[in-house]
């Protein structure tokens, strides 16, 4: 493909509740060691519907015109002069974050906390629904041929869930509960499935998330009630068969009854990790973490080896991520898909690139 005879068409948030589609100029390689990615797939998240919803997340605000999006893949099309790795023609899968490489954090291996992230899709940086994408060789991951571009555009949500069981240190043997069926949700369990948990149990407040749950990965499922958090947990061990509690409790949702309900759920001695965020204070259960000496820990989007891990899970079979994959529509289509998305009728919907053929 010829970037210069291409579109760059792309989904622009400009303020809350206001999206709509604009040519933007076709970006150029700004360094030797970057790769010209043309994007052919880009998966839906809940932050791109937050976004539009509400305008901000937290204290990251839309101020000015935001290109959305940041779950893609896509095709090499022009590297730069130091890369070795790819080639034009490569497919990859794009992570979307690119930090300094300078600070503490990075330079002790946790590049996820940099303070100077460069994150698509979160202002005032732009995303990754256009045309044409401008990346770190090294944050570009070839595809191996038997994984499609449609799987590519799913590593990132995989490569979340990923950090979070490693947050965990899930061993073979153990018992987990996952709070939330969502996207995450299902891969964290599929994860903890592939790291040799063998009781697995996914907790939602929707049946039929939990329905696929128990298709995809779950071993156990339970549907939370309008009870205490207290009552939730009893009866999540009793039909987890966890007497005890859990080994390693998952929260994949942010919802404050979930948070609650998951330090009741872990066991004496287990393992607590937030994934999901929801709001920024909440009524936190701290006599049931102090006196299980539960290990509790925070999961931040993915850091080193999570891309690459997630990429071989999808290639080993390991996890079916096109199981949930709802529908693939054009990029004209975009905003009805993000209704779709917002209404809660699909898992995960991909847009087709402004260059691709469906």
């Amino acid at each position: 493909m010829d970037p210069k005879s291409a579109s760059n068409l792309s989904f622009i948030l400009n303020k809350q509740k206001d999206l709509c589609f604009a040519n933007r100029p076709l970006p150029s390689l700004s360094g030797p060691h970057d790769v010209l990615v043309a994007v052919n797939y880009t998966g839906i998240c809940g932050s791109d519907v937050h976004y539009w919803q509400h305008g901000a997340i937290g204290h990251f605000a839309v101020k000015k015109p935001m290109i959305l999006g940041h779950e893609s893949a896509g095709t090499v099309v022009e590297v730069g002069s130091s890369v070795t790795s790819l080639k034009a023609g490569d497919r990859v899968t794009i992570e979307p974050g690119y930090p300094c490489r300078r600070c503490p954090p990075c330079l002790s291996g946790h590049y996820n906390l940099c303070p100077e992230m460069r994150f698509a899709a979160t202002p005032p940086h732009d995303g990754t629904l256009t045309g044409f994408w401008v990346a770190p060789s090294d944050f570009c991951f070839k595809l191996p041929e038997h994984v499609s571009l449609q799987e590519g555009a799913l590593i990132e949500p995989l490569a979340v869930a990923v950090h979070i069981v490693r947050q965990a240190v899930i061993t073979p043997g153990q018992s987990v509960v996952v709070m939330g069926a969502g996207p995450v949700g299902l891969f964290c369990a599929a994860v903890a499935r592939s790291f040799g948990a063998t009781k697995v149990c996914s907790v939602d407040i929707v049946d039929s998330k939990l329905q696929f749950a128990k298709e995809f990965s779950s071993t156990h499922t339970y549907i939370s009630q309008r009870v205490s958090a207290a009552e939730n947990a009893a009866n999540i061990k009793k039909t987890c068969g966890l007497p005890e509690g859990a080994d390693v409790v998952l929260d994949a949702s942010g919802a404050e009854p979930s948070i609650q309900t998951s330090l009741h759920t872990v066991r004496m001695g287990g393992t607590y990790v937030q994934g999901g965020m929801g709001k920024s204070d909440i009524t936190f259960p701290i006599m049931e973490l102090c006196l299980k000496e539960v290990t509790a820990k925070g999961s931040f989007r993915y850091g080193s080896g999570d891309y690459k891990l997630a990429v071989e899970l999808v290639a080993s079979g390991k996890v079916n991520v096109k199981k949930l994959i709802s529908e693939t529509v054009a990029f004209k289509d975009a905003e009805q898909a993000f209704e779709k998305v917002k209404e809660g009728q699909v898992i995960k919907v991909l847009i087709a690139g402004p260059n691709e053929k469906l």
